[in-house]
């Protein structure tokens, strides 16, 4: 397979791994992380040549499809047929970092990828992140992944309905607002910091959304609207003058506010008995006050604090370590999003 002499022949992508719900926001709030897969895609310049051929290192490598099939392949086709790009066959080298069907946002990674390696491919310049979030979250079917995966750092997404058939909404003294997906992006503190709980065990997204009930108390609803409401300002403890920057400033005051933000009745008590292990752990960490929380879907248990608390997580959570099915990552948040780069500029693409 030759390289194509005319056009981007390389696309390097880099993908944040992905932290949804965080306890309280469910199905709307994410976050990336300072971990990422990488891919390059090579294009061949036999225009007879349309074969997708994969090579993959890393997570995966022995049970992720080397065809079309793969996720990131079918996403970036479909990319191409939207961004108005010809079928062509492709050498993808991947190296995968993020653990599969763990909670971490590997499906979304892989969407998002795919995107933008087609986004890149067909326009120069900058990235046009809103048009590989929009296409993004229709494949994955929800934004809550696929959102900080494209943007970075904290954001909060919703799904517009405009109503009466109609494509979007007027908005008085405003443009008008286009009905679909949509989301906010949030600054988080550089002193926020993520540890994750990673265990063995998988589990598959389509279960974790069959234990959920079709209703919930209108109390719990209640009760987890308040909470999600306060993530923003828990992940950006100085932006809230109300509660006093000495008050809040303080790491103490701030562990407290992202303790109370994690706090969840709608989704993760329905799920415990799919993740038993991740339950006692994330039941341990919350007793010794820690803002602990189901990363995603399961069964990674994601923590969140303001400042450096490695040690003493590590020293709770000894026997789970001990036993080989988990390991701990610590992590800082990713506030960059999806980063592209492709071969004869030399640089990236923000």
């Amino acid at each position: 397979m030759t390289v194509a002499t005319e056009g981007p022949s390389t696309v390097r992508v880099r993908v944040p791994a992905t932290s949804a719900n965080l306890g309280s926001g469910f199905d709307a709030v994410g976050l990336a992380l300072n971990y990422h897969d990488e891919i390059v895609f090579t294009r061949s310049v036999d225009p007879g040549d349309t074969t997708a051929y994969v090579v993959i290192k890393g997570e995966g490598e022995r049970t992720l499809p080397r065809d079309e099939t793969h996720l990131v392949v079918s996403a970036f086709r479909r990319a191409c047929q939207v961004f108005g790009l010809p079928r062509f066959g492709f050498i993808m080298r991947a190296v995968n970092r993020i653990p599969q069907a763990r909670g971490l946002g590997s499906s979304a990674e892989a969407i998002v990828a795919g995107i933008a390696a087609a986004a890149a491919f067909a326009h120069a310049g900058p990235l046009r992140r809103d048009a590989v979030f929009a296409l993004a979250a229709q494949i994955e079917g929800h934004p809550d992944n696929v959102a900080p995966a494209v943007y970075g750092g904290l954001t909060v997404s919703y799904d517009l309905a405009t109503g009466e058939g109609v494509g979007s909404l007027p908005i008085a003294g405003g443009a008008p607002l286009e009905g679909g997906y949509h989301t906010l992006r949030y600054k988080v503190d550089p002193a926020i910091k993520a540890t994750v709980f990673i265990p063995g065990a998988h589990l598959s997204t389509q279960k974790a959304r069959q234990a959920l009930p079709n209703r919930v108390p209108y109390a719990d609803a209640v009760h987890n609207l308040s909470r999600a409401a306060l993530i923003p300002g828990a992940l950006n403890p100085g932006s809230l003058d109300d509660l006093g920057a000495e008050t809040i400033g303080q790491a103490a005051e701030a562990n407290s506010l992202l303790f109370v933000a994690t706090q969840d009745r709608l989704h993760q008590p329905y799920r415990a008995g799919l993740m038993p292990s991740s339950t006692k752990l994330l039941q341990l960490l919350r007793r010794q006050g820690y803002a602990a929380a189901v990363s995603g879907a399961g069964p990674c248990i994601i923590v969140l604090h303001y400042g450096d608390a490695e040690n003493e997580l590590r020293t709770l959570a000894r026997d789970y370590l001990d036993s080989g099915r988990w390991r701990i990552l610590s992590l800082d948040v990713d506030c960059q999003g999806v980063q592209v780069e492709r071969d004869q500029e030399g640089n990236r693409e923000h």
